[in-house]
């Protein structure tokens, strides 16, 4: 059974640089889990910025919306992969009108895939519940989804870490 490490915290906070440390300690034979669509300049500047902090041996699954299938087709000698993010994944499935109950699903496909794996994973995810109500539908759907996805990683997890202002807080061990 395969080590889950899940990092969650609000937009900016650090989640990702946190991801890719934590990796580098970890393991060297490391794939990174891309989930993000550059649909606009500012999102590909920010996929960017990511590639140029991630070491260049590393393997790159682009993958934005389906993770099962991405973590179907990982090496054998892989010893720890890096999703980032799950939050993505699931902006990218409402944006295509995949029903709440289908996205739900995949996270749990995800899990059922780490629980058979071998390699540490780290899952990270944004932390959209802890701020204003959104004033349209589909931000709502979008941060209730988040809230319920995050939550079974988070029971998944051996470990659970929320980033505050780039501060790792371990909130959870669940050995």
């Amino acid at each position: 059974m395969a080590k889950l490490i899940f990092i969650t915290g609000g937009a900016r906070s650090g989640k990702s640089r946190f991801a890719v440390n934590l990796a580098k300690q970890l393991a060297r034979e490391i794939t990174f889990v891309a989930t993000a669509v550059a649909r606009d300049e500012e999102m590909r500047e920010r996929i960017r910025r990511h590639q140029k902090d991630r070491p260049a041996h590393w393997r790159l699954v682009e993958e934005g919306k389906n993770l099962p299938l991405a973590l179907a087709n990982l090496e054998v000698s892989c010893e720890l992969v890096v999703i980032d993010c799950l939050s993505f994944m699931i902006s990218n499935l409402l944006l295509d009108n995949k029903e709440e109950d289908d996205i739900i699903k995949q996270v749990s496909e995800i899990t059922d895939r780490v629980r058979r794996l071998t390699p540490i994973f780290i899952v990270v995810s944004n932390e959209v519940g802890s701020g204003v109500v959104p004033h349209t539908r589909l931000g709502r759907r979008f941060r209730d989804i988040c809230g319920r996805a995050n939550q079974i990683m988070a029971e998944e997890a051996q470990e659970v870490y929320f980033m505050i202002s780039g501060i790792p807080m371990k909130i959870s061990n669940n050995l």
